[in-house]
C-alpha cells in the first residue's frame, strides 16, 4: 500500500491512497483524514485503506485522479516524534575524523540516536530556507520507518512488528554548527534543520525481498545540481530497524506517527559514492590530502530517489529541492 498527503491549508494535509505505479491516487479522508490518525487507528483503518489501493490499481474507481507529487507535503507533516540513528558506521567513523572527535564508547554495538524536530516536516518539492550559506549547508540521503506504538522495553524482533510503513528522507543538516553543539553534551539544535520527505510512505510489503533483517535493501541515487553524487545501498546497514526501535524504546514507550531515520546510507566502497557532502570531504582529505568539496549555495538543488537492484525506481517517488535564502 502507497500513501501520500496533499496539501490543503491545514497542519496535517488531506491523506491519500496512491497507485502501486505512482500515476494515480484517490482521496482517503473517509476512512482517515491524516495519515497522523490512520495511524493511531491502523487496526481499524488498515484493511478499508488497502481495500481503496487495490480497487484504485484495478482502476475500478470513477474518482480518482492524477498523482502529483508536486502537490504533496511529507507523508507526515508532523509527527509526535523524531528520531535519527547513525546506523551505518562506515559512516559515522567518518564523522568521527571531519569533526576530530574521540572515538564514542562502544560506538560499535550500541546505536547512537538523536532527538529532532518534528513539528514540521517538508516535503518533497518544498524549497529549502536557510540561514546562511557560512553554516555549512548539508543534505542527508535516509531511509527511515513510520512506527504503531510500541510498548518500552520491546525486544528487536518485537520491535519490527511495530514498523506500519517506510520512508525516503533529507534530513538536512548544518555542519559549521555541529562540532559546538556535539561538545555540549545536549545534542543537536540549530545544526539540524527540519528534515524533508519523499511524497510516498509505504507498508514493507511493498519492497518485497528488498525488506529483510530490518533492512531497507534499495540504493539511494543522490544528484546535486543535476550532477551524480552517489547511490549507496541500504543493505549496509550496521544496526537493524529492530535493535534501533528497540534501543529507543529502552526506558520509555513511543507513540504511534514516531518516525525513526536509518542515518546517512553508506557503503565502505569508494565507488558507490556518498548520500551527504560531509561525507565525501573526509574521503577527499584521506584520499587527495585535501578537501575540494564545498557546501551548499543558495540555489544549489540536490535530488533523491531510491532503486531496486534491477534499475526498477523505488516505491517513494522523488525528493528533488532547491536551497533558498530564508526570509527572517
Amino acid at each position: 500500500m502507497k500513501l501520500a498527503t496533499l496539501k490543503n491549508g491545514d497542519l496535517d494535509g488531506r491523506l491519500i491512497v496512491v497507485s502501486t505505479d505512482l500515476r494515480h491516487a484517490v482521496d482517503a479522508s473517509p476512512i482517515a483524514p491524516t495519515l497522523l490518525l490512520a495511524l493511531q487507528q491502523w487496526r481499524e483503518v488498515e484493511a478499508p485503506l488497502n481495500t481503496l489501493y487495490q480497487r484504485l490499481n484495478r482502476g475500478e474507481l470513477s474518482n480518482a485522479f492524477a498523482f502529483d507529487p508536486g502537490q504533496c507535503g511529507a507523508p507526515l507533516p508532523r509527527s509526535p516524534q523524531w528520531l535519527d540513528a547513525s546506523a551505518f558506521l562506515n559512516h559515522g567513523h567518518l564523522m568521527e575524523r571531519a569533526f576530530n572527535t574521540d572515538p564514542i564508547p562502544d560506538f560499535d554495538t550500541i546505536p547512537v540516536m538523536y532527538q529532532g524536530a518534528s513539528d514540521d516536516f517538508y516535503g518533497p518539492h518544498d524549497d529549502i530556507p536557510m540561514p546562511s550559506e557560512l553554516d555549512g549547508i548539508d543534505f542527508e540521503g535516509e531511509f527511515g520507518v513510520v512506527l504503531d506504538s510500541v510498548p518500552m522495553s520491546v525486544t528487536s524482533e518485537g520491535a519490527l512488528k511495530r514498523v506500519r510503513l517506510l520512508v525516503q528522507i533529507n534530513d538536512w543538516s548544518l555542519r559549521a554548527l555541529g562540532p559546538r553543539e556535539m561538545k555540549t553534551g545536549f545534542g543537536f539544535l540549530q545544526a539540524k534543520p527540519s528534515s524533508s520527505f519523499a511524497p510516498v510512505a509505504v507498508t514493507p510489503d511493498e519492497l518485497g525481498d528488498a525488506w529483510a533483517d530490518g533492512r531497507v535493501k534499495l540504493s539511494l541515487h543522490v544528484e546535486w545540481n543535476g550532477e551524480r553524487f552517489g547511490s549507496p545501498n541500504g543493505r549496509e546497514m550496521n544496526f537493524s530497524f529492530g535493535e534501533l526501535i528497540a534501543h529507543a524504546a529502552r526506558t520509555r514507550k513511543l507513540s504511534a506517527g514516531t518516525v525513526l531515520g536509518s542515518g546517512t546510507v553508506s557503503n565502505e566502497s569508494r565507488a558507490a559514492g556518498s548520500a551527504c557532502i560531509a561525507e565525501r570531504r573526509v574521503i577527499e582529505k584521506l584520499d587527495l590530502g585535501e578537501i575540494r568539496t564545498g557546501f551548499m549555495k543558495f540555489g544549489d538543488s540536490v535530488r533523491m530517489q531510491a532503486k531496486f537492484d534491477d534499475g526498477r525506481d523505488g516505491p517513494f517517488g522523488v525528493i528533488d529541492q532547491r536551497v533558498v535564502k530564508a526570509n527572517g
